[in-house]
């Protein structure tokens, strides 16, 4: 006898084996062992070494080299060591580093979870002027500064002192012929007290002129006097395609075009940093930026600004594709001509930034949002427009786990790793 089910029954019927198939699934990769084991792969930059430890078993990945270790345990806990040569020294590690405690000590655990890789950051180390004046000799190389330096530190007088150089000062690192595409590490330490008097030149800073690669990081100059014609900027002239982040600027910087208290033109990208740098007799002038052709986040400045045209209290020109996002201004602002507390003139976009109408003496901009003091130190001003903000106890109370910190009603937002007072 012949049985024929209906549309109904058949679909019934097989929805059921589908269901029954996908248990057998299931319940078939519940057997096996997705728990590892896993691979990690170690790479250590030039200028030292890596020894990785499990089980008693050690392997050393020597300089510049890159080894896997496979079929490591879930749940192993792998130490790793770096150890740099002479001259070199630990900056951080880098890649999968979420269940490393430390990211700054140079001895780590890494416990296997998944499949990893993970660098070693080395690079030479900066103790006095001569150190840093020789990175122009190796403009792709790795570099750490060791310690603070000021007018106090040997080679200031013959390099960074107003008399140096023919009365010029510091000679800016890098230019456009020949640009900064290596990394320098301030780790938290400043570089104090520097002078440059350069009217005739551009890409002026500290770093004249950083290209695609070159990054500048965790470091402040502080006192700083600088003085160039175009492509100024306390710590960098000219960043056509390089990063800067975790970094600042205090003293007082002039020039004639595209001059900022931090990057004189930006093409690259300045992430969490701020300026209070008095700013002057510029077009195309910012209290971080100068002018902006790149990627500009989570900054703000808080200096003073004074200009002909195209003034604005943390970018003078935002120009085509430029961005700007979760930054504030409350710098005081003077201009003549297109003068705006946050941006002077905008080509591209603004998003989620805002400006002090009060101490910028600006009532207006070219783009942002401009509030007053009192909403300026609200959280609720930044959280709302989805800022990674927190409310902290006091200014030395610290959260890291969000890029901004304030204390609510007291003080304006500031980075989670500044010292503030």
């Amino acid at each position: 006898m012949k049985i024929i089910l209906s549309s109904r029954k058949h679909d019934y019927v097989k929805r059921i084996g589908i269901f029954l198939v996908a248990v057998a699934l299931i319940a078939g990769m519940m057997g096996c062992d997705n728990d590892g084991p896993y691979d990690l792969t170690i790479s250590s930059t030039l200028g030292g070494s890596v020894t990785a430890t499990f089980d008693g078993e050690e392997t050393v990945i020597g300089p510049g080299k890159t080894q896997t270790i496979s079929d490591i345990p879930a749940g192993t806990a792998v130490a790793l060591v770096a150890e740099p040569q002479e001259d070199y020294g630990f900056v951080k590690w880098t890649g999968n580093v979420g269940t490393i405690k430390d990211v700054n000590a140079a001895s780590a655990n890494i416990t296997m979870n998944a499949t990893y890789s993970i660098t070693a950051n080395l690079a030479e180390e900066i103790w006095n002027w001569q150190d840093l004046d020789a990175i122009r000799d190796n403009l792709g190389g790795s570099y750490c500064l060791m310690n603070n330096l000021d007018s106090t530190t040997a080679g200031y007088t013959e390099l960074a002192r107003a008399t140096a150089n023919d009365g010029n000062g510091w000679q800016p690192i890098g230019n456009e012929s020949h640009p900064f595409t290596g990394s320098f590490y301030g780790q938290g330490y400043e570089i104090r007290d520097l002078f440059i008097d350069r009217p005739e030149e551009n890409e002026v800073g500290l770093f004249g002129f950083v290209d695609g690669g070159g990054i500048i990081e965790n470091v402040g100059v502080v006192n700083a006097t600088v003085t160039g014609n175009e492509w100024v900027g306390g710590l960098v002239g000219y960043n056509k395609g390089g990063t800067v982040t975790d970094s600042y600027s205090t003293g007082r910087v002039k020039g004639y075009m595209r001059v900022g208290g931090l990057v004189g033109w930006n093409q690259g990208t300045v992430s969490k940093s701020y300026s209070t740098v008095v700013v002057t007799i510029a077009r195309s002038v910012g209290g971080l930026v100068g002018y902006n052709t790149g990627t500009v986040d989570s900054s703000y400045s808080s200096g003073s600004v004074t200009g002909y045209e195209y003034v604005g209290g943390l970018v003078g020109t935002n120009h085509w594709f430029g961005t700007v996002s979760n930054c504030y201004s409350n710098s005081t602002v003077k201009g003549e001509s297109r003068t705006g507390g946050l941006v002077g003139i905008n080509y591209w976009r603004v998003r989620n930034s805002f400006w002090d109408t009060e101490t910028s003496g600006q009532p207006a901009s070219d783009i942002g949002t401009g509030k007053n003091t009192t909403e300026m130190k609200d959280i609720t001003t930044f959280s709302s427009a989805g800022w990674n903000i927190t409310a902290v106890a006091d200014p030395g109370t610290r959260n890291p786990d969000c890029i901004w910190n304030i204390v609510d009603h007291k003080t304006y937002p500031f980075l989670s790793w500044q010292s503030v007072s």
